[in-house]
């Protein structure tokens, strides 16, 4: 079984989804794997954002805003958009959420921490729920008419 693809879009991709991968990424450890990317992808990781992630011991200078299209989202499974709306392309058979979490762009660094708070808890949260239901289906498929199947 490969691990769940998960994919984080909003408009610049250089705050908000930068910092849900990198997070999403740290907390899956290995167990997930992250995207992210923008409909209108910005020039460079918003300073404010890897200011705050680096106060975290994330690193984020090798993030590069990436540009959103439909190739990406169909190779994800879950798609969680922050603000970019209608521009996001949308394929059949995934998992969309959307969270309203405010633009990190311009504002001052007290604001910029309580936004990645945000985006921290609900990575964490969503890592969570991703790795409880990805262990369900493998004790699932390792169970065969009630008994414990070794694979053989």
């Amino acid at each position: 079984m490969s691990v769940p693809v998960v994919l984080f879009a909003c408009v610049h991709n250089s705050g908000r989804s930068v910092a849900a991968r990198v997070l999403a990424e740290r907390y899956g450890a290995g167990r997930i794997a992250a995207l992210s990317a923008g409909s209108q992808p910005g020039d460079a990781v918003d300073p404010a954002v890897a200011q705050v992630l680096a106060e975290r011991g994330l690193s984020a200078p090798a993030e590069t805003p990436k540009l959103l299209d439909h190739d990406t989202v169909a190779g994800a499974d879950v798609v969680i958009t922050m603000g970019c709306g209608e521009t996001c392309p949308v394929a059949p058979g995934k998992r969309y959420e959307d969270w309203e979490i405010d633009d990190p762009k311009g504002q001052d660094i007290t604001a910029v921490r309580r936004i990645v708070d945000d985006i921290d808890t609900r990575v964490q949260a969503l890592v969570t729920e991703l790795m409880t239901a990805r262990t369900q289906i493998l004790q699932e498929n390792t169970t065969v008419g009630g008994r414990l199947s070794l694979g053989h």
